[in-house]
């Protein structure tokens, strides 16, 4: 269940026509139990994910170019996933998916979780939009990778869609009627090249290959290359 508190400013949001996207950072208390590549690979997901939601209305561009929201996220908060649960609820998933073609839920203890905090500020320096997010693995719907930050990672597309949404309607995500996905993002979802030239740094999505990844319960750096090498 996701736990969320926002604001956003809707005239100033829905007038915004460009949006910036800085690098998310993580501010964590317990970052040493965490590979710097594996994180890495969690904040460049929300970048990828902020990207590809936020493209559907906005134009992005790099940072030296003129943008009329500049949005950063922050991870605040990683619950580290077991990665021995997640192991033995992987194994037990595939084998009871190929005997029954019937998912299980995963063993519900040592799931991870996520939590962000994010904002977008205009051109004045004052914020236009902001937003809390929180949210743990759910055993029913959040497939069991075998890797410390497994959950995180997963759940990290969740948080850029909500902000995503945020931005997009110039209200709150979490009330109306879902929309229909863009041909756009189901394009760069499914790993082609993202719609703007300023999300190439973040990376192509792992596409069909991350799928397959997440159903067999591999860790993300299986599928996901992270950002783009530099030039």
């Amino acid at each position: 269940m996701t736990k969320a508190k926002l604001r956003v400013d809707s005239p100033q949001v829905l007038a915004a026509r460009t949006v910036h996207i800085e690098p998310t950072v993580a501010q964590i208390g317990n970052s040493s139990a965490f590979d710097p590549k594996s994180l890495a690979l969690v904040t460049n997901a929300i970048d990828r994910a902020l990207c590809i939601g936020l493209g559907d209305r906005f134009q992005i561009v790099a940072a030296n170019q003129p943008a009329d929201l500049i949005v950063h996220a922050t991870i605040t908060d990683i619950v580290p996933t077991n990665r021995t649960v997640a192991a033995t609820s992987a194994a037990a998933s595939l084998g009871t998916s190929v005997a029954l073609a019937v998912p299980i839920p995963r063993i519900p203890i040592g799931l991870g979780g996520l939590s962000v905090e994010a904002e977008a500020i205009g051109q004045d320096g004052l914020q236009k939009a902001a937003m809390l997010w929180s949210r743990g693995a759910n055993m029913l719907t959040t497939k069991a990778r075998i890797s410390v930050v497994g959950d995180a990672y997963s759940l990290s597309s969740a948080f850029g869609g909500d902000f995503s949404r945020m931005l997009v309607k110039g209200r709150d995500p979490f009330k109306g009627t879902p929309a229909m996905l863009s041909m756009q993002r189901i394009k760069a979802s499914l790993g082609g090249d993202p719609k703007y030239e300023a999300c190439r740094p973040f990376g192509r999505a792992p596409g069909i290959t991350g799928a397959v990844a997440g159903q067999l319960g591999l860790p993300p750096g299986w599928s996901d290359k992270g950002a783009a090498a530099s030039p």
